[in-house]
């Protein structure tokens, strides 16, 4: 039975060693993040602000589950078993991940290759829940919108026929059009996408993720819009909304991310 689905972005400047730091070793020390605009901090600030808030994040739905499903974006649609394994080696460092499969800790050479979402997803994983396998489902980042809803709603099949709990790791960014050092430089169109963006997320808003414009969204580099609009989907069952939990919204580097929970409504209850 599907039970929570839990919402991060995945910019490199997650883990730890891709800055220069340590490793993270848990979130069980991690602070309350303040949540809201991380945009006025310094950049050593935003970022443990996102990496608090996603590690907490990633820790709420490790105490709800030990069954994780990944989904993202990526270049094509692709499903990723539990024993994949990958590495950060092209953003700078050879920091390897997995999803944490049996057999995962003796493969060779792990994939460089794999979708940004795939490695965040297997760094939080080992971070917050190592014991936990997970699979991964990546879009291609232009599949249309009613695709992308029916592939929510079909992975939410698959697992509302599961006896145990199951959770939803959605790994998603805005866009990266805020500023004029982000990714793609400024576009003034993209202040009013991340703000429906970071509304709908916050407010379990799925009709609003639906609506969101695929050629808008390409326009303003916002990578995530397939695994937004998958994540409607998925409560597309439902007859109320989703209770939301909100625990990161901003852009310190001029990309929109959103860190926070989706709970059923009949789970939240």
């Amino acid at each position: 039975m599907f039970c929570l689905a839990a919402l991060i972005p995945s910019p490199p400047v997650l883990v730890p060693e891709l800055c220069g730091g340590a490793p993270v070793a848990g979130a069980g020390s991690a602070p309350e993040p303040a949540g809201a605009q991380a945009g006025a901090q310094p950049p050593e600030a935003a970022v443990n602000e996102l990496r608090a808030a996603v590690l907490a994040v990633g820790a709420a739905l490790a105490e709800a589950t030990p069954h994780w499903t990944v989904l993202g974006v990526g270049p094509t649609e692709q499903t990723y078993d539990a024993d994949t394994t990958g590495t950060f080696r092209g953003f700078g460092v050879d920091v390897r991940v997995s999803l944490g499969g049996p057999s995962a800790e003796t493969a060779g050479d792990p994939d460089p290759d794999l979708p940004l979402a795939v490695l965040v997803a297997g760094w939080l994983r080992a971070a917050v829940a190592p014991h936990v396998p997970a699979r991964a489902r990546v879009l291609a980042a232009d599949t249309p919108v009613r695709k992308c809803a029916e592939f929510g709603a079909k992975l939410r099949a698959e697992l509302d026929a599961e006896d145990e709990p199951q959770g939803v790791l959605v790994v998603a960014d805005g866009a990266a059009t805020l500023s004029t050092t982000a990714p793609g430089y400024f576009d003034p169109r993209s202040a009013a996408l991340q703000t429906a963006v970071d509304g709908a997320a916050g407010a379990g808003d799925a009709e609003a993720l639906l609506a969101l414009d695929p050629a808008l969204c390409a326009d303003l580099m916002m990578s995530g819009r397939a695994a937004y609009q998958a994540l409607a989907g998925l409560f597309a069952v439902d007859t109320a909304p989703p209770s939301a939990t909100e625990r990161y919204r901003g852009a310190p580097f001029g990309v929109g991310w959103f860190a926070g929970l989706w709970r059923p409504a009949a789970v939240a209850r």
